[in-house]
């Protein structure tokens, strides 16, 4: 068995949140009497790895949860929540309260801006555990700004691979696939993600 070097329980609030995800999804997509084939159809993924983002067997990427959250005519913050977002003038996301969600052992991400009706852009918070193996590359709709608030982060977009520091930023055509991974020690950065 693997040691858990994250600082975080088994059961912690975020891997809990995670977990409620795939059953939103599946409850939503039954509700709007969407079968699972049309919506791995609609999103443009496989059954196969559609039935492993609802059974929760596989991580779901941020760019397939706009997806399906738009198929499913609801905002993310539905899915990552269980709760429509309120504010319509401004939202305020205090320091530490940012929904939590581990995308995959070592990237976890807080959306900022989770209450907030109507958005077009997904500001994140997101954390980088360098013990953890590289997250798979992604792509989506859109373009993508990241800032480097703490550590060093390396910033994959195509074939070129960037080492960003604190305070350097990087923004790009987010269907291009990229992924980031800390560099010599935890990290976090910003990114603020264009909804597509």
């Amino acid at each position: 068995m693997k040691e858990d070097t994250s600082g975080r329980s088994p059961d912690s609030p975020e891997e809990q949140e995670a977990s409620k995800v795939p059953l939103r999804i599946k409850e939503l997509r039954e509700i709007e009497e969407i079968s699972a084939l049309d919506m791995a159809r609609d999103i443009g993924i496989s059954p196969g790895v559609y039935a492993q983002y609802e059974s929760g067997e596989r991580d779901i990427p941020i760019s397939a949860l706009y997806r399906i959250a738009a198929c499913l005519g609801v905002d993310t913050t539905v899915l990552l929540t269980g709760e429509d977002p309120r504010m319509e003038s401004a939202s305020v996301c205090r320091k530490g309260q940012g929904v939590k969600i581990e995308r995959y052992p070592g990237y976890e991400f807080s959306s900022l801006a989770y209450n907030f009706k109507g958005r077009t852009i997904e500001p994140l918070l997101v954390y980088l555990d360098p013990s953890k193996p590289e997250a798979p590359q992604v792509n989506h709709g859109g373009k993508e700004f990241n800032y480097v608030i703490r550590g060093r982060v390396k910033v994959t977009v195509g074939n070129r691979a960037y080492i960003l520091e604190e305070g350097d930023s990087i923004y790009f055509d987010a269907l291009r696939p990229h992924g980031q991974a800390a560099v010599d020690g935890p990290a976090e950065f910003i990114t603020v993600i264009e909804e597509k």
